[in-house]
């Protein structure tokens, strides 16, 4: 099996302009000139992480069809960018995109930014008439209730290839999971409930595999591991951490960082063996493991798996799909938990963290790599690196099963530096204000019934989730500066109403 990727240059998202075979071919030829000018400038965008491939113009509706359905089987095309430089007739489009499976933006554009006032004639005028071919295809998209992305403006704008460049990664982030398979060790915790849900619908809605395995096959995988590559991968930690004396080579406690090592190797192959992106673990279901995986989950987190604790599939189904889509970008993503609040007036701040899941990426600095004991699990002492996340601009985001959908709830927030050193807390952590406040997000995430597991993203802003959810056809909820309890309150009455309409009888 290759290993795991959450590079995005084998993906491409494809450029199709519309028109017609009415105004002539001097003019259809200005038209693919102008488009595949534009096509070559967002793929030359800085923001745009993926391959822009032009087509030619599309003038009549087998065309149109025949393209969709080549797109839909080719692996690599993640998504359609769709244009129409004259007026394309909208009812040409409609089998095209009524089989379209892909992820589709609108770009409406053109191809100059100044009117060139004084030389415009009418042959001017059917050349560039974007302005009300556009709006001819946004109405054939409403009438067929076709989810995409609009976006407008010039490509010489930052703001539109910033746009485009989220959608795409976005997309990315939905090919991903749409191709996931994801390993759960055992089951969830016991007695939770907002680590349950339906595993089946999970791939019918996005496409992922969830499937179960006995945490003794991880365990057979790790007691397989040769002792060579354990001496190459702790001589590696030692270069790459802050390992604490104890556990260096020749200690008291380095047959800990072995230990640790072993699992890292163990849980590497099984999951590269079995073409896994994602996978779970459960502190109530170890088996012969001699320690609950912690230094081996943040490491491959950190190379871009997804995971859940307690067996918490959702969540990481949200940490894989953050990967892909923050590829390329500073930061990072990695399960988070919201573990308990400085309620200080005027300064309340949430102190997130888990046992020992938090992934490096998202902090620059050089983590220390440790032992303590851990008071549940009942197994030794584990060793993990320990941080503090950056501080800056984030998101988290949770995934809950509402029983007749999945509901993603975002909220953007800003990581901040602890107000003190946290010498007792020997783990992953953030400590972040989110928006707009306190009182307005706590109300809001709890009324939503949001999950206390989240996936917590440095790279990406709200904005790529909203895309995503729209791709997924999932309901999302987002809480940032502009909520109110009173509007959020409202939005989930709305929402009540429409999801369940939506699905049909």
């Amino acid at each position: 099996m290759p290993k795991l990727t959450t590079a995005l240059d084998a993906y491409e998202v494809w450029f199709l302009t519309g028109s017609q075979h009415l105004y002539g071919p001097e003019t259809l030829a200005q038209v693919a000139e102008q488009s595949r000018r534009i096509a070559d400038e967002l793929a030359a965008a800085k923001a745009v992480p993926v391959k822009v491939v032009w087509k030619p113009v599309l003038t009549d509706a087998d065309a149109i069809r025949r393209t969709a359905l080549e797109a839909n089987a080719a692996d690599r095309v993640i998504g359609l960018i769709a244009w129409m430089h004259t007026f394309s007739p909208a009812k040409m489009w409609i089998a095209g995109l009524s089989g379209l499976q892909k992820p589709l933006l609108h770009f409406h554009t053109q191809a100059n930014v100044e009117l060139p006032w004084g030389e415009i004639d009418f042959d001017f005028m059917n050349l560039n008439q974007a302005a009300h071919g556009d709006r001819e295809f946004g109405y054939i998209q409403s009438r067929l209730g076709v989810p995409r992305k609009t976006v407008v403006g010039h490509v010489s704008d930052p703001r539109v290839t910033d746009k485009i460049g989220t959608w795409a990664r976005a997309a990315a982030g939905w090919a991903a999971t749409r191709t996931l398979k994801l390993a759960r060790f055992g089951d969830n915790m016991r007695f939770v409930a907002v680590t349950e849900g339906d595993k089946t619908e999970a791939e019918i809605r996005l496409g992922v595999q969830v499937n179960t395995w006995s945490v003794n096959e991880l365990a057979a995988a790790v007691e397989a591991a040769d002792p060579g590559d354990v001496d190459a991968l702790t001589a590696e930690y030692e270069d790459l951490y802050d390992v604490a004396p104890e556990l260096r080579k020749g200690a008291e406690r380095h047959q800990s960082l072995r230990d640790g090592a072993a699992i890292e190797l163990g849980l590497r192959s099984f999951l590269e063996g079995g073409g896994f992106g994602a996978f779970t673990t459960s502190f109530e279901d170890l088996g012969s493991l001699k320690q609950l995986p912690g230094l081996a989950v943040q490491r491959l987190m950190a190379e871009g798996y997804g995971f859940g604790a307690e067996g918490d599939w959702k969540t990481a189904i949200l940490v894989r799909a953050a990967n892909v889509m923050g590829a390329g970008l500073p930061g990072g993503a990695s399960l988070m938990e919201d573990y308990t609040y400085d309620l200080t007036p005027g300064a309340e701040r949430i102190l997130g963290a888990h046992m020992l899941e938090v992934s490096p990426s998202l902090t620059t600095a050089r983590p220390t790599l440790e032992v303590h004991p851990l008071g549940i699990g009942g197994k030794e002492d584990p060793v993990r690196l320990v941080f503090t996340a950056d501080p800056g601009p984030a998101v988290v985001v949770a995934l809950s099963d509402m029983r007749d959908r999945f509901r993603l709830v975002a909220n953007a927030v800003e990581v901040v530096e602890p107000s003190a050193p946290l010498p007792k807390l020997p783990v992953g952590r953030a400590v972040w204000k989110p928006a707009p406040d306190f009182d307005t997000s706590a109300t809001a995430w709890l009324e939503a019934g949001a999950a206390h597991h989240t996936v917590m993203s440095t790279a990406l802003g709200v904005e790529a989730f909203e895309d995503f959810a729209r791709i997924a056809g999932t309901e999302l909820l987002v809480i940032d500066q502009e909520t109110t309890c009173r509007g959020f309150a409202r939005e989930l009455q709305w929402n009540a109403a429409y999801y369940r309409l939506a699905q049909g009888i």
